[in-house]
């Protein structure tokens, strides 16, 4: 997440919802689905750790507490990232 001084509260991407399929991000005005079955590391992570997302760089995402970075392309179209990192 991303915020300004002042309380002027300028999110660049905020976790909306989670449930038993995955998690739904807002990035800018788009909505993305983060599905578990696409990216297993989060599915037993922390509803905590999951709202923490920070945005390092434009379309690239990073939750710090689980170490995971992911570009936005990956999450918009997985079947384009074959490789995924198994734990």
């Amino acid at each position: 997440m991303t915020s300004t001084l002042l309380g002027n509260n300028i999110s660049e991407v905020e976790v909306t919802n989670v449930s038993k399929h995955g998690f739904w991000l807002l990035f800018g005005d788009e909505e993305l689905f983060v599905a578990f079955s696409e990216f297993p590391w989060f599915a037993d992570a922390p509803i905590r750790q999951l709202m923490h997302v920070e945005l390092p760089q434009p379309y690239h995402l990073y939750w710090p507490e689980l170490d995971v970075d992911l570009a936005v392309e990956s999450i918009r179209n997985p079947q384009a990232f074959p490789l995924v990192a198994h734990y």
